[in-house]
C-alpha cells in the first residue's frame, strides 16, 4: 500500500473527519477489534471491481471494498478510509465524488475528501448526519462494502492510486486495523475520448457561385429552397416555365420552317 503520510499523522487526519463524539444513543463503546500483542492487522482488506478509466465529468463506476475478520471476535466501530493518490498531485479533493452504501438505506452515503500535507486525499467512510456508527464485522466473516466514484468535469488526467486503510473509532482515538491492496485507474479527459472532427477542405479565396454542368438537371438554388413551404411550389413552376420556353421555341422554329 502507498501511504507517504506517517501513521500518526495519517490517523490524526483521520481522526479530524471522523465522527468526533459517541452518539447520544449509544450504550457502549463498540467491541476492541485489535488485540494489544498482535502485530498483524485484525481486518483483511480487499478492493475489487471497478473500472480501469473514468471519464472526466462523466458517470459514475462501481467496486466493492471487501473486509474480512481474521479473529475470533467482532469488530465495530470500522471506517475505512479511502486514500487516492496522483504521482502528477494534480488531483483536488473537490474533485473525486464517492458514495458508499449501507445496509440499513437505499441511498448512498457521502464521502468528504480531505488532503494531507504530501498532497494525499483521504476521505472517510462516515456520515454524521445519517447516525452511521461505522460497520460491525463478525468473528471471522466478510462483509463487502460497495463504492461508486466520479470525478468532476475540471479533473485533468492522469494516472490514480486507490487504496483502503481501515481504523476503528475508540472515542477520540483510532486504531489502524487493516489496510487493502491497490486500485489502478486512470483519470480520461472529454479531448481524450472523442474523436477530432473530420477535417474539410477549406472554399478558396474569391471563389464563385457553383453552377450546374451539362447534364446537371439540379437548380443550382435548389437547395436553398428545401425545407420552405413554397419550396416545392417555386420547384414545380420554374420546370414549368422551363418546359414552356423549349415549346415556344419549337414553335418559333415551326414557323420559320412553314415560311
Amino acid at each position: 500500500m502507498r501511504l507517504c503520510t506517517p501513521a500518526s499523522l495519517f490517523l490524526a487526519a483521520v481522526a479530524a473527519i471522523l465522527p468526533t463524539a459517541a452518539p447520544a444513543h449509544a450504550e457502549a463503546p463498540p467491541p476492541a477489534c485489535a488485540g494489544v500483542d498482535e502485530p498483524d492487522f485484525p481486518l483483511t482488506t480487499r478492493i475489487h471491481g471497478g473500472p480501469d478509466s473514468y471519464r472526466a465529468g462523466g458517470g459514475f463506476g462501481t467496486w466493492y471494498l471487501e473486509l474480512t475478520n481474521t479473529t475470533d471476535r467482532s469488530c465495530g466501530g470500522i471506517h475505512p478510509v479511502v486514500v487516492l493518490y496522483d504521482d502528477e498531485r494534480a488531483l483536488r479533493a473537490s474533485q473525486p465524488v464517492l458514495e458508499f452504501y449501507t445496509a440499513d438505506r437505499e441511498l448512498p452515503h457521502t464521502v468528504r475528501f480531505e488532503t494531507t500535507d504530501e498532497d494525499e486525499l483521504v476521505g472517510a467512510l462516515a456520515d454524521d448526519d445519517a447516525g452511521f456508527e461505522g460497520f460491525t464485522v463478525e468473528a471471522g466473516r466478510t462483509l463487502t462494502v460497495k463504492l461508486r466514484l466520479a470525478l468532476t468535469s475540471d479533473a485533468v488526467a492522469g494516472e490514480v492510486v486507490a487504496t483502503a486503510a481501515v481504523v476503528q473509532r475508540n472515542e477520540d482515538d483510532g486504531d489502524w486495523v487493516g489496510q487493502s491492496d491497490e486500485y489502478r485507474f486512470r483519470i480520461e479527459t472529454r479531448a481524450e475520448t472523442e474523436p477530432e472532427p473530420e477535417a474539410h477542405d477549406a472554399e478558396p479565396d474569391g471563389a464563385g457561385p457553383t453552377y450546374p454542368t451539362p447534364g446537371d438537371s439540379r437548380l443550382p438554388f435548389a437547395h436553398e429552397l428545401s425545407g420552405t413551404g413554397i419550396g416545392g411550389f417555386v420547384g414545380a413552376a420554374l420546370a414549368a416555365a422551363a418546359l414552356l420556353l423549349a415549346a415556344g421555341s419549337v414553335v418559333v422554329l415551326l414557323g420559320r420552317r412553314r415560311r
